[in-house]
């Protein structure tokens, strides 16, 4: 039984990452799929940067994610 063999049980994939530069034998992985996987990355550590984000504890759910929206709108005008 190989390690992914539970995640395609359950329906899922595992998430190859991408090679080190200095490996003998390359393998192959989706090179468009870790590239949108960065940009999401990126953007999430962008927004725990932000102080506004990072100490707020509101009430509501609303209020929460329209903090968020408006923390995120200028990263995603960059």
């Amino acid at each position: 039984m190989s390690t992914s063999a539970p995640l395609a049980a359950a329906g899922k994939t595992a998430v190859v990452v991408p090679p080190k530069a200095n490996r003998r034998l390359p393998r192959d992985y989706d090179r468009d799929f870790c590239m949108a996987r960065h940009l999401i990355e990126n953007f999430y550590a962008k927004l725990k940067q932000s102080c506004a984000i990072a100490t707020r504890y509101d009430r509501t759910a609303r209020n929460f994610l329209a903090a968020i929206l408006l923390t995120a709108a200028p990263v995603w005008l960059n």
